[in-house]
């Protein structure tokens, strides 16, 4: 799928891009270029350690701000494929911090929805989150205007050979700013601060992010805001399972945080179907109907006012679970530093 062609990937050393960096040089080593695109030099140094363009000649690491469209078109010369991954994602520095977060994760896709359909760029892959879904916070806000735009973008597309999709997940396993390494970090002290005790989120992996990422350059139509299915905890259950004799400190909700997080509410429903392992929100209007989209995939439209919710969701992971996916990630992490 991927072997002869020059992908880009914007915030690629993150959490994520560092995962599907590592995906892609593992699974496809005839790839010809892949460019990590980001602005802080100190961290594509400390990428470099590991992923070295000596070993990988195709590896190319390109300083960059998605709020720079001048850059973005430079960076996509000679790219077939992009995955967006860079955002402002923090939700009270974004709360505190409103327009920074509207120029990076709003005016930032636009800039590289722009820079792609300026250059031979044919298929578009963007990261979007749970909290784009009915969102309360502005975070949740931009990426849902993101959203928006990137499936819009199939509209202007004209006779270009590209398609934009999105993907949509919940929270990644042990990710930067994550409550699983907040959690290990604050265990030592005995007392786990909890938010609400009926808090509920979703959970993935950072290799089953990937793979949906990869299954969507491969099969997207364009327009499609795709969800995996993929299970819940409970906040209390996470705590249990990383220290089961801290004491639980009840500090209450912060500004901009739900009880329970959306991936699809029930306005989406009528445009929304199950793919077996995924959903696929469907634009309401584009190259394709629904009708067409089912019978060429095999798709069945799901029940009217269906909604996908972590707290409703019928796939919750016990404590027993949480702790052996918590070990996995104590263990990698261990690995990765050493």
């Amino acid at each position: 799928m991927l072997n002869n062609q020059s992908i880009l990937i914007t915030g690629g050393t993150g959490s994520f891009g560092k995962a599907f960096v590592r995906t892609v040089l593992n699974r496809y080593p005839d790839i010809k270029r892949l460019v990590v695109y980001s602005r802080d030099e100190l961290k594509q140094y400390e990428m470099g350690l590991e992923f070295s363009d000596a070993k990988y000649p195709g590896l190319r690491y390109f300083i960059g701000d998605i709020r720079d469209g001048s850059r973005l078109k430079r960076a996509m010369e000679g790219i077939d494929v992009v995955v967006h991954a860079a955002a402002l994602k923090q939700v009270p520095a974004a709360e505190y911090n409103p327009f920074e977060c509207i120029k990076t994760n709003v005016l930032g896709a636009q800039n590289l929805i722009e820079a792609c359909l300026d250059s031979h760029v044919s298929r578009v892959v963007a990261l979007s989150t749970d909290k784009a879904a009915a969102p309360i916070n502005l975070y949740g806000a931009t990426k849902l205007c993101s959203d928006k735009l990137f499936v819009a973008a199939n509209n202007i597309k004209g006779h270009r050979d590209i398609r934009f999709s999105v993907v949509r997940y919940g929270n990644v396993m042990g990710s930067r700013g994550s409550v699983i390494p907040f959690f290990l970090d604050r265990r030592k002290s005995g007392v786990l601060p909890i938010t609400d005790e009926r808090m509920t989120r979703f959970n993935i992996s950072l290799q089953d992010g990937v793979d949906m990422v990869l299954w969507s350059i491969e099969n997207n139509w364009g327009g499609e805001i795709l969800v995996p299915k993929i299970p819940s905890y409970r906040i209390t259950d996470v705590a249990k399972a990383i220290g089961a004799d801290c004491r639980h400190e009840i500090v209450g909700i912060r500004p901009g945080e739900k009880i329970h997080e959306e991936m699809i509410t029930s306005s989406d429903s009528p445009y929304t179907v199950d793919l077996g392992r995924y959903f696929a929100i469907l634009p309401p209007s584009g190259a394709y109907s629904i009708d067409d989209y089912c019978s060429k995939t095999h798709a069945q439209r799901v029940s009217p006012g269906f909604a996908y919710e972590s707290g409703s969701n019928p796939d919750f992971l016990s404590v027993e679970q949480l702790r052996e996916l918590i070990e996995e990630y104590s263990s990698g992490t261990s690995a990765a530093c050493q």
